[in-house]
């Protein structure tokens, strides 16, 4: 039976004679699993560059069409070309090109939603990308179909997230003491200690980083780097910029860490992002 969803607002990011582009926000349903769902079609031929810097976004693409070239780190290959994937965390840039006919779904997971969605350690997906068939199975192909057989951009985000909602009602939830640890970690920017975290809940540092692991592919060291080095990313996109402000503010030792930060996690430095 179908699950009811309600529906949400989109929003069109097309840019005409280059690509098409619709978002939808998630149903308060999913609040906490899925961040949004994207849908994207070329529409002309050309060379098509994008970097995206890590996040805590694992997402779960669907291709209708010429898959993308992806590169871990690195610009990507003619054999890193991939086609319907999830691609767990990577501590670093993604560097992905296409030549205008690429058209895909994709389905953008919090970490511990993710967990619950696949069902699986999420450190089997770290640092790579897993071909739908080995993540989902025949659910995985059947979902494939069923969306490239819909109409419209809408009526595939209603399925997408009829399909989220469903494969959930059956999924374990996330382990109180994780779900505590990772919420403190957000809050705090990435500023709170590790050791703090492991000492309110009674366990070692190594068995929180194995818990953390298995529920988001990374250590919870990461995971604040990771959570620093966006809050920092926010403040560098303002007009005005102090870096030595927003290393203080963002919990770096000083402004030359937040520059190898920059480097490792987004392959450029502050100032070459906030110019554009």
């Amino acid at each position: 039976m179908p699950i009811d969803m309600p529906r949400r607002k989109e929003q069109d990011c097309s840019i005409a004679g280059r690509f098409e582009m619709r978002r939808r926000f998630a149903s308060p349903a999913l609040d906490g699993i899925v961040t949004d769902i994207c849908g994207y079609r070329e529409t002309a031929p050309g060379h098509f560059r994008n970097v995206e810097y890590a996040s805590l976004t694992v997402p779960l693409v669907i291709s209708f069409a010429e898959p993308f070239a992806i590169g871990l780190g690195r610009p990507p290959c003619d054999n890193d070309r991939v086609a319907s994937f999830a691609a767990g965390l990577f501590a670093g840039p993604v560097m992905i090109e296409s030549s205008g006919g690429a058209c895909c779904i994709q389905v953008n997971f919090t970490p511990l939603g993710a967990r619950r969605f696949f069902r699986l350690p999420m450190s089997e997906l770290t640092d790579s990308m897993v071909a739908l068939d080995d993540v989902l199975g025949a659910e995985g192909a059947a979902l494939r179909e069923r969306l490239g057989n819909v109409p419209d951009w809408t009526a595939r985000f209603d399925l997408a997230e009829a399909f989220v909602a469903t494969r959930l009602e059956s999924a374990a939830g996330t382990p109180l003491e994780i779900a505590w640890a990772y919420d403190r970690i957000i809050a705090s920017g990435g500023r709170t200690r590790v050791a703090s975290l492991a000492a309110r809940l009674g366990w070692s540092r190594k068995h929180l980083a194995d818990k953390f692991s298995d529920a988001t592919g990374i250590g919870p060291k990461t995971l604040s780097r990771i959570v620093r080095f966006n809050r920092a990313l926010r403040l560098a996109r303002q007009s005005t910029v102090d870096w030595a402000d927003v290393a203080a503010d963002c919990g770096y030792a000083d402004q030359a860490h937040l520059v190898r930060e920059f480097r490792v996690l987004a392959g450029e430095t502050p100032t070459a992002i906030s110019v554009r």
